[in-house]
Order: structure tokens, then C-alpha cells, then sequence
């Protein structure tokens, strides 16, 4: 979550020309992006009771056509909750979103997720903070991931949802992610970040925003960092897992100020490649967060499986390689927001595929709620 200044939008179409070796599932290699257009969703939209805002997850349900929409409120305004809506985008324009229903997710015993203020934890509450949304493409129900709270000792979580939110199971994760007392495991608030089902639909990748302690430390403007991206069978069996190499936050803070740079979503492109969103914020002098979003191809073949290495750091592996698709500074936007979804779209009238992002706004009137839609050339 990162916060940044308001600045006027100016919506531009750009074409981004890519090398040739990514492919979508069953598809020619990407030769480019062109950006279609910019839709976004007003400050706390008010929507059947709730007030749309952080949405950090999205995803498009081919079998309904539609979209899901998670957002990351801890329960703290509404309930933990998704929306299901119809973004109207063709090949020449991106012209509106449409809201159509919200639904809560819910606990194993059907109840809502409570905020931490109401929360039973000694009776096993959970506070969800979910910051990815998957649809099954085998029967459209729904995968999702919660950062958990290493302040009060909750554990990151993935669970399967039926279409309407409503629990179906929690998937296994290895225990190096859970969160602990001491400095090792997950840190606060940089869990599970990314989620998506593999080309084929019959595993899942899951993505750590940034480093365990164990790994290493988080990237700063002078040095990289490294995230484990995990390959789990629907069992929750691990397939494998790879180091991805994070980039150095591109632009320096204010003094005293937070900068930070991590993976905030990744998308199956084939059996062994990896669209990887990298979202970095930067604070100035006075405050506001600057972002920095680049997305890249990440490389799994010849890296190393570290799932039986219990520290990367100081460790000998081979990390996966990756490539730079898409700078979203170079595109011809007034702004880059806190991007921290992405999702493969239908085709579009001319046949070839689409490509949507979303950015989370943290509710705060300094950001926005932006919807990126792109033509895959």
C-alpha cells in the first residue's frame, strides 16, 4: 500500500514494443502493448452499502463475463468484500465500468471477516487483509490470498471461495512463510501478494511481495532484494519455488522518508514463464508516495527449486531470469498509481487478447482508482 500526490490525467494510447519471446497460453509471442485506455472509479464510490476503494486484486471470469474486483479494507469500512462489475473496452476505446453486486467473503463457520477491533482471535478469527483474487477456470469459484498481521501473530492465508465469497477450503502453504516472534518468516504486511492459476489451470503460483528475513534484506535505492514465487498443486503440495530477483527502488526518498520496491501481483504466461509486476513507492520531503510500476517476464527454466533451502541468503542457487515487458512511467500517463492487479482479458472484435491492470488507492484522496485496458499485439 503506498500513497502518492494527485495529479491531472491525460489519457494517451502507446504502443510498447516487447521482444518476442513471451507467449499467453496457447498463443503467438507478445510483439506489444498498446494501451486502449484509462477508466477509474471515484473516491470511495458508494455501492449497495459499501464504499469501493483498495482494490488490490482482479481478475476476469470467462464463463460470466465478467470481472471480480477484491479489495484489501481489513474490514475496517465495510466487511471484506469483492465486486463483480463489466468493464466496456473494445480495441478503439476503454469508454466505462459498471458496478454490478458486492459479496463478502466469509470464515470457516460462515461468518464475515471482523476488523481487529472486533476480532476473536483466541477462537480462531482471522483478519483478512486479501491483496490477490483468482477465478477457478474449472468451475469459477474463487482463490484468494491475506497478507495475515505478524503484529498479532495472524499467518498469511490462501483459501478457496465459492462464486459468492463464501469458504470453501484453506489451501496449505509452507510454514518458512508463516509469521513469528523473532526475525525470521514473512514480515509484516509483505506476505502473499500475488496469486494466479498456471496456464493449464491445474496449479497455482503464489507470490511473496518482498524477502522472508531469512532471505535477505528489502530492496533499497542502492540494492536489489529477492522474493520466493511458489508453484502449489491444488492439495497445497509445493511443485517448486524460484527466486525472483527484485529491482533496486528506482528513485530516492525525502530524508527520513520510506522508500520500498516489491512484487504486487504475477500472471501465468505459460507453463514456465511469469508476467511479474513490480510496484515500488517513494516518499518525498513532505510525505506523498511517488510509484514506480514495471512489469516483467519472469523465467523459470534453468533457475534453481530453493523450496528445501531454508535461507537464501548466503545460499548458492540460480535465480530466475527476467525481462523488462513494460515501464508504466513510458506510456504516455499524467500518473502511475499503486498498480497491484493484473489479469489476461477476453479477446477483443479484432481477435487478438487484452490485458487489464488496477490500482489500489488505500481510500486516501491523494490517490486513485485507475483501470489500465491494453491490446496484445
Amino acid at each position: 500500500m503506498h500513497r502518492f500526490f494527485h495529479r491531472a490525467l491525460v489519457l494517451a494510447s502507446s504502443t510498447i514494443l516487447l521482444s518476442a519471446c513471451a507467449s499467453f497460453p496457447h498463443d503467438a509471442p507478445i510483439t506489444g502493448l498498446r494501451l486502449i485506455g484509462e477508466q477509474r472509479i471515484a473516491l470511495k464510490q458508494a455501492f449497495e452499502g459499501t464504499s469501493v476503494g483498495g482494490l488490490s486484486g482482479i481478475d476476469y471470469d470467462a464463463a460470466n463475463k465478467s470481472w471480480v474486483m477484491e479489495s484489501d479494507d481489513r474490514s475496517e469500512i465495510n466487511p471484506a468484500r469483492f465486486y463483480r462489475a463489466a468493464l466496456n473496452y473494445d480495441s478503439k476505446a476503454f469508454a466505462g465500468v459498471t458496478l454490478n453486486s458486492v459479496h463478502f467473503f466469509t470464515q470457516p463457520d460462515g461468518s464475515r471477516y471482523p476488523n481487529l477491533a472486533h476480532a476473536r482471535l483466541d477462537r480462531g478469527d482471522q483478519v483478512a487483509d486479501i491483496e490477490t483474487i483468482r477465478v477457478d477456470p474449472q468451475d469459477g469459484s474463487l482463490w484468494y490470498g491475506s497478507e495475515g498481521n505478524r503484529k498479532v501473530g495472524l499467518h498469511p492465508f490462501v483459501r478457496h471461495a465459492d462464486s459468492g465469497g463464501r469458504y470453501l477450503a484453506t489451501l496449505p502453504t509452507p510454514a518458512m512463510f508463516n509469521v513469528s516472534k523473532e526475525e525470521v518468516g514473512s514480515r509484516n504486511n509483505m506476505t502473499f501478494e500475488a496469486l494466479s492459476f498456471s496456464s493449464d489451470g491445474k496449479s497455482l503460483w503464489l507470490g511473496m511481495e518482498a524477502a522472508l528475513y531469512q532471505d535477505g534484506p528489502l530492496a533499497t535505492p542502492d540494492n536489489g532484494s529477492v522474493v520466493r514465487i511458489t508453484r502449489l498443486d491444488r492439495a497445497g503440495k509445493v511443485l517448486g519455488q524460484y527466486a525472483y530477483p527484485v529491482e533496486p527502488v528506482a528513485s530516492r526518498p525525502g530524508p527520513g522518508r520510506e522508500a520500498d520496491n516489491g512484487v504486487s501481483e504475477i500472471l501465468a504466461v505459460n507453463d514456465h514463464q511469469l508476467l511479474v509486476v513490480e510496484r515500488a513507492g517513494v516518499a518525498n520531503a513532505d510525505g506523498v508516495y511517488t510509484n514506480h510500476v514495471r512489469i516483467y517476464e519472469m523465467e523459470t527454466e534453468g533457475a534453481t527449486d530453493v523450496q528445501a533451502l531454508p535461507a537464501l541468503a548466503g545460499a548458492t542457487y540460480v535465480p530466475a531470469r527476467k525481462r523488462l515487458l513494460l515501464d508504466l512511467e513510458k506510456i504516455g500517463l499524467a500518473r502511475v498509481d499503486n498498480i497491484e492487479g493484473i489479469s489476461w482479458g477476453p479477446r477483443l472484435e479484432n481477435g487478438r487478447r487484452s490485458l487489464v491492470l488496477i490500482s489500489d488507492d488505500n481510500f486516501n484522496p491523494l490517490q486513485v482508482t485507475q483501470i489500465l485496458a491494453f491490446e496484445v499485439l
